[in-house]
This record gives C-alpha cells, sequence and structure tokens, in this order.
C-alpha cells in the first residue's frame, strides 16, 4: 500500500510537468541582428540594423521551465537624419558603437518540451517568453556600462536527440540616456537635445536583438519516476 502511493505521488509530479526533466544543460551558438531606439530613433524597428553574435548556456529546469545566460557582441547605430524625428535648430546627429552584454533571463515554455516522454502530451516545439537582468558595455570615447532588463519571446524546436534550434526577439531597457553618445562632438547631443531631464521612464535608451540560435543539449536525460535515461 506504501509503495502505490508513493508512485502515485511521483506520477503526479510529472503530470504537473514540474520535475520532469529533459537534459539538464544546453551550449550554443548565436547569430542576428540587432538595432538601436532612443532620441535618433523614437519608433521605427529595425533602423540601421547591426550583426550581433554569442554564446549561450540554458539550464532546463523543467519541462516548462529553463534559466539561460549569454554572452553576446554586436553594433548598435543612429543617424537623425533618417528617423524623422526633429531636434531644435535643425541639428541632426548620427552614432555608432560596438557593444558587448551579458546577462541571464528565466524562460517559460508554453509547451510542455521534449521529444520523449508522448505521456506528458510533450511537443518537439514551443513558444516561449523570456525576461531577466544583464549589464552592457560599448565602445567609444566615451565608455558606457549600464544595467538592462530584457524580455521578449522565441520558439524553439528540437531536430533530432540532443539538438535544438530556435529564433527569438527581445528588448533592453537600459538605465542610462548615453548609449547614443559615444564622443563629446558630433553625438553629444544626443544625450538631453530637448533639454528634459532624465527619469526611470523617461529619455532612456533602448536596444533589441533578433537571433537565430543552434544549442547541443548534454548531462543525462532523468525521469524522476523512471530514473536516468
Amino acid at each position: 500500500m506504501r509503495s502505490l502511493r508513493v508512485t502515485l505521488l511521483c506520477c503526479l509530479f510529472i503530470t504537473t510537468g514540474l520535475h520532469a526533466q529533459e537534459y539538464r544543460y544546453e551550449v550554443g551558438g548565436a547569430t542576428g541582428c540587432s538595432f538601436y531606439m532612443g532620441d535618433a530613433n523614437r519608433n521605427r524597428p529595425y533602423l540601421h540594423p547591426g550583426v550581433t553574435g554569442g554564446l549561450l548556456l540554458r539550464y532546463n529546469i523543467s519541462l516548462h521551465w529553463a534559466v539561460k545566460t549569454n554572452i553576446l557582441a554586436g553594433t548598435l547605430s543612429g543617424n537623425t537624419t533618417s528617423s524623422n524625428n526633429y531636434f531644435p535648430n535643425g541639428t541632426s546627429y548620427a552614432f555608432k558603437r560596438s557593444f558587448v552584454e551579458t546577462g541571464a533571463q528565466v524562460e517559460f515554455n508554453f509547451l510542455p518540451y521534449s521529444d520523449r516522454y508522448d505521456y506528458l502530451q510533450t511537443k518537439r516545439y514551443t513558444p516561449y517568453l523570456l525576461a531577466g537582468v544583464g549589464i552592457t558595455g560599448a565602445s567609444g570615447e566615451r565608455l558606457f556600462l549600464n544595467a538592462s532588463i530584457p524580455f521578449g519571446a522565441g520558439l524553439k524546436y528540437k531536430i533530432k536527440n540532443r539538438m535544438n534550434i530556435g529564433i527569438e526577439f527581445s528588448m533592453r531597457k537600459l538605465f542610462g540616456d548615453d548609449l547614443d553618445v559615444t564622443d563629446d562632438g558630433n553625438d553629444a547631443g544626443l544625450k538631453d537635445p530637448y533639454g528634459i531631464q532624465s527619469s526611470l521612464l523617461k529619455n532612456k535608451d533602448w536596444y533589441s536583438i533578433t537571433m537565430i540560435y543552434l544549442t547541443w543539449d548534454f548531462g543525462f536525460r532523468q525521469d524522476p519516476c523512471c530514473g536516468n535515461n
């Protein structure tokens, strides 16, 4: 009787998807594009896109939850002459700089993600949401270093055992207004072009990353009722 209760309890945990495990770890590479939004580009996605790439490591907590860390590098640029945004005295500004970011995000898979465990109604694909924290540094005469809040969505697909492919779109909210200020010359006016004092919600720069990634699972598959697989 005791063994029956243990078995039923174990199967209950599996049904909830809280403890059923895929491979614990993924490692891989990503490539894509990035774009900036701020005083030199108020609302036009993919204006002056740059190239981005990097590495990521994912820890799979369950079939629905994962934690991802990444290190990415790329370029960002802006030019007010193509942004349909008008500045005092008709002044125009432009900038370009390279950036590096590292951070961690929590991911939620809408579907239980696996190519096994059919009794859990798993799928080889799933859309997901992500949110986290990060740090971004950028080059220039005036170096930039600031905290960021990444959030976004993606779609992942298990090509075969241990191999995953995905696409992800995410925005980064920065806590500074000088991502677009690389020196004290041509782009210095982007720091505060309208003379409006910055606050948490005003005059903060953003940037976005759209990437395609390929990851490889490693470690052992685990199923709590049936042991390692």
